[in-house]
């Protein structure tokens, strides 16, 4: 069994700013702020505020969830850029779970999430469900009828058993460390690219 872990796990991918601080005893702290913009200025304060709420410095952590998306471009790139930035300077990991999978978390089995990718299309993965068990875009009235389903393109969806943050962070306590994270994506930026190139994420 793996020991307790203290973790701080944010998301950044859809129109919110959203954090959890997972503690050794199993207690989690959750913020959530909905914004369509400001994420990049607002997550590092909510994160610390976060922390002093348990009484926590950065050095207490042991380990950085983060939400790699599907979902908003620059929202996902905003997030994963900080994980990398905090595990570093930390020396502790990052673990990358996508937003399918953590909407997925503590949900019964066979279980397909779906989230709206607008244009009438989804973001579709299914959970114990062989042959569709990896993320893909699809129309979403080619979604498959399953026992259980969620997510924002199901009319009848089931509700997450927890919120997003919480869920990276559980998922995250439990996941053995590996590459770094990387932003998830389904689908290229909508908007056209800048003149000047953007920053590198580097792998």
């Amino acid at each position: 069994m793996l020991p307790p872990e203290t973790v701080l796990a944010f998301d950044t991918s859809a129109a919110h700013c959203a954090a959890a601080l997972l503690l050794p005893d199993g207690t989690v702290l959750n913020r959530l702020e909905p914004m369509e913009k400001g994420q990049a200025e607002r997550l590092m304060p909510m994160l610390a505020e976060l922390l002093a709420d348990a009484d926590l410095d950065w050095a207490d952590l042991t380990r950085i969830g983060v939400g790699t998306g599907p979902g908003n471009f620059t929202g996902v790139r905003i997030s994963v850029a900080a994980a990398r930035g905090l595990a570093l300077g930390l020396g502790i990991p990052a673990i990358g779970v996508t937003r399918l999978a953590a909407l997925a978390h503590g949900l019964p089995r066979p279980l397909l999430v779906a989230e709206d990718a607008r244009r009438a299309e989804a973001y579709a993965q299914g959970f114990d469900m062989p042959g569709f068990e990896e993320a893909r875009l699809m129309p979403v009235a080619d979604l498959p009828e399953v026992p259980h389903r969620t997510g924002s393109a199901i009319a009848d969806a089931l509700p997450p058993a927890q919120p997003l943050a919480e869920a990276i962070a559980r998922i995250a306590a439990t996941s053995s460390p590996g590459p770094r994270p990387a932003p998830f994506y389904l689908r290229g930026a909508d908007a056209a690219p800048p003149a000047d190139p953007p920053p590198v994420i580097l792998p």
